[in-house]
Parts: structure tokens; C-alpha cells; sequence
């Protein structure tokens, strides 16, 4: 495919290229070409919408740092899968060798590399930058590479600046990030709170059932979960907890039987997407309990508690703060107290009309939290780029929106 260059009354190609930090794309591919199920939430719309890039560009390739081995190839869907093979610490200018050996005309970043972003300034490439994390500003080292990457990204060469989620989005106008590039997206939300009744409160005859979905890691605050576990049992305040989630070299569940609560946890790996919300509904409560440290976006995992209707415990993380409010639509602790929380479940558990009250207003929740922009939307449009699409992530982004407090 090809578009008119106005400036030298010539054709050029369009070649495109998507970096990203992890998510092995040929493996999805080759996984869904199976009929395998998802791994997590809107991966085969993800899937599906990268290959729908085909129709606007002459090469599409996707380069994930993350792989088991290297790798280029040509897939069925049209497509380039190209792997990094780093297997944790990413080296910057190897991943700057891999894009060039690509020459793409336009460039969609999904983490933010900024000596990547500075060297696609300095080749002139077509960019935008589109993070699916918040960005972490807890300390004064935090605070300076921040201020680096707001530099960056307020480059004219970089096009739009995608954001997932309101509150992420005001935050990188906090960092000062200018309004009219950032644009809030979301993932295509196919369930709805619709599909389930609000619930109430049963007569405990068994263990109050709590589940975790997310990665296993500490700053997601899993090990906070499990010594609350420890606390309760202490009280003999009945509970079981599922974890859901790969415990790769078994450390939590290690940390379990140390505290003595192995009995009453149970580690179930990883599950198909689809059974996520069914398994949120089946439990008492979602516990999301990530430390201020971990770069959250709007975690999906409260999208599919708030779908399931079932009450959520959060931690203060600040990108919930916007939406998830104490003793109305959540119950917040602060992170990494576990007595915080132990004290949290017991207070939603001890209250039916609270706990009522929070599943009621899941779907007011769950209404505020959508965007009319997707991830797909946001892409399309750039790479078309006609008047009508620029006008539509003109009035999208956070300066054609109505005024927003700005989220420290």
C-alpha cells in the first residue's frame, strides 16, 4: 500500500513497524491457528486488528523483546513476527538494529524507550507512542527520566501519544506531557456488569472465597495477600484464597507454607481468559492489591470484576483512585499493609448491606471507566490519517475533552 507524499508529488511506501516489550506475537498466532483460547483478555482482537494493517501498509512487522530464541519470519496472516530474544534486560541499541534492518516509514512504540524514541526522531520516522502502563514517578530518579521522556514525547515527530486509561492519561499531562497528544484508549470491552444480577451477601456455611487473577509478584502485592491470609487464620476468620496466575519458580507457594496457610490457597496457574469473569462471579471477593511502585494501567482485572459484579478490595495504587472510591465502589487499603487488608475483608464481610451496596454499583463503575477510543482506532486512524480521522482523535484526545482535575 501506498500514500501520496504532498511534498514531493511522489508514492511512498508505507511500512510499519510495532515494538513491544513482551507478548510473543507469532506464538499467539500460531496458538489461535490451532484453536487454542486466549491468554489473557483482547489478545485475539489484538491479534487480529495488527494483521488488519495490511490493507493500509505494504509491510507490517511486529518485534517483541521478549522470546525464548531470535527469530524473523514471514507469517500466514501477512504479517512479520520478529523476536528479540532478550530474556529480561533489554539492550536498546540491539532492539535499534532490528527496526533498521526493517526500514519502516511509521513506527508505533509500546514502551517507553527513549533512546529508541530519540534515535526514530533523529531517522525523521512517522511515531506515536502508545503506552498500556502508567509511568512511575515515586522517586527523584523516577522523576528525571521522566522529564526526559516528556521531552521526547513532546517532539513534533512524534505524532500522538496513546495513554490506557483516563487516569494514566492525566498523569503524563501532569508530567507534562502536552494535552493535545495524549489520547486515552481502552481495549475492546465485550462483557458487561448486563450479564449478571448484583449480588448479595450468602450465609457463610463454608469459607469466604477470595481470588487473585494477575501476575505473581511483589509489587502486585501477591505476598500482601497471603500474610493477610496468615492474619485471618490467626483470627479464625474463615477464608480460602485462589491465586490465578503463573507462580514460575514456586516462590509463593513457598511463601504460603511457611505461613502456614498452604491448605487454604490455592495456586490454579494459568486459565483461559474466557473463565476469568465466571471465576470472579463464583468468588466473595477480587482482591487487586498492587503496590504504587508497579506501573498499573486500569488493571482488566477490574473491568472483569466489575463484569462479574462481585466486590473488589484494591489497594491506593493512584491510577484506581479516579473510579474505584472507598465504601462506594470498592474497598480500598493501603498498599503493602497486609493487616490493612486482612481488616478490609473482614469489614466487607462483616457488613451484607456494604456488600450490596458495592456490587450495586458496579455498572455505574464499570459505564465510567470505558473510552470511545480503542487501541485498533487509534492506529487505523493515524496510519490513514485523512482530515475525518484526524479530526476524531483531535476531539479524543485530553485538550478536546472537557476539563479533567489533573491526578497527582
Amino acid at each position: 500500500m501506498t500514500n501520496f507524499d504532498l511534498h514531493h508529488g511522489t508514492e511512498s511506501k508505507m511500512k510499519l513497524l510495532i515494538l513491544q516489550y513482551a507478548g510473543d506475537y507469532r506464538e499467539a498466532v500460531r496458538r489461535f491457528a490451532r484453536g487454542g483460547t486466549e491468554n489473557y483478555y483482547a489478545q485475539k482482537y489484538s491479534v487480529n486488528t495488527v494483521a488488519e494493517f495490511t490493507k493500509y501498509c505494504e509491510e507490517v512487522a511486529v518485534l517483541c523483546c521478549l522470546t525464548e530464541q531470535p527469530y524473523n519470519e514471514l507469517l500466514e496472516n501477512g504479517v512479520r513476527a520478529i523476536g528479540g530474544g532478550f530474556q529480561g534486560l533489554v539492550d536498546e541499541d540491539e532492539v535499534i538494529r532490528l527496526i533498521e534492518q526493517q526500514q519502516p516509514t511509521h513506527l508505533v512504540i509500546g514502551v517507553p524507550m527513549r533512546k529508541v524514541l530519540r534515535w526514530a526522531i533523529q531517522k525523521h520516522l512517522k511515531v506515536i507512542n502508545i503506552l498500556s502502563e502508567s509511568i512511575v514517578l515515586t522517586s527523584w530518579r523516577d522523576r528525571f527520566r521522566g522529564f526526559r521522556l516528556r521531552q521526547l514525547l513532546n517532539h513534533p515527530q512524534i505524532d500522538w501519544v496513546g495513554s490506557y486509561g483516563m487516569t494514566a492519561a492525566k498523569q503524563l499531562r501532569s508530567l507534562g506531557v502536552k494535552p493535545e497528544k495524549i489520547v486515552p484508549w481502552d481495549l475492546l470491552i465485550e462483557n458487561t456488569p448486563g450479564s449478571y444480577q448484583p449480588k448479595t451477601m450468602q450465609c457463610a456455611t463454608a469459607p469466604w472465597k477470595l481470588i487473585y487473577v494477575g501476575s505473581l509478584a511483589e509489587p502486585k502485592g501477591v505476598g500482601d495477600v497471603l500474610r493477610a491470609i496468615a492474619h485471618l487464620r490467626q483470627q479464625k476468620f474463615p477464608v480460602q484464597l485462589k491465586v490465578v496466575g503463573r507462580d514460575g519458580a514456586g516462590s509463593f507457594a513457598q511463601l504460603a507454607a511457611e505461613l502456614q496457610i498452604a491448605d487454604v490457597v490455592e495456586f490454579a496457574g494459568i486459565i483461559p481468559n474466557a473463565e476469568v469473569v465466571p471465576q470472579m462471579r463464583a468468588a466473595d471477593v477480587v482482591l487487586v492489591p498492587s503496590w504504587h511502585e508497579y506501573t498499573e494501567g486500569f488493571p482488566l482485572t477490574i473491568h472483569h470484576a466489575l463484569c462479574a459484579r462481585t466486590p473488589i478490595i484494591a489497594s491506593d495504587h493512584p491510577m484506581f483512585r479516579d473510579y474505584l472510591k472507598h465504601g462506594v465502589s470498592a474497598m480500598i487499603f493501603r498498599a503493602k499493609d497486609s493487616m490493612a487488608l486482612a481488616t478490609s475483608i473482614q469489614q466487607l464481610l462483616g457488613n451484607p448491606a456494604l456488600y450490596a451496596a458495592l456490587s450495586e454499583e458496579s455498572y455505574n463503575t464499570w459505564y465510567q471507566t470505558l473510552l470511545p477510543v480503542k487501541w485498533g482506532d487509534l492506529v487505523t486512524r493515524w496510519l490513514r490519517s485523512t482530515p475525518a480521522d484526524t479530526i476524531q482523535l483531535q476531539q479524543h484526545c485530553l485538550a478536546g475533552m472537557p476539563s479533567l482535575p489533573v491526578t497527582a
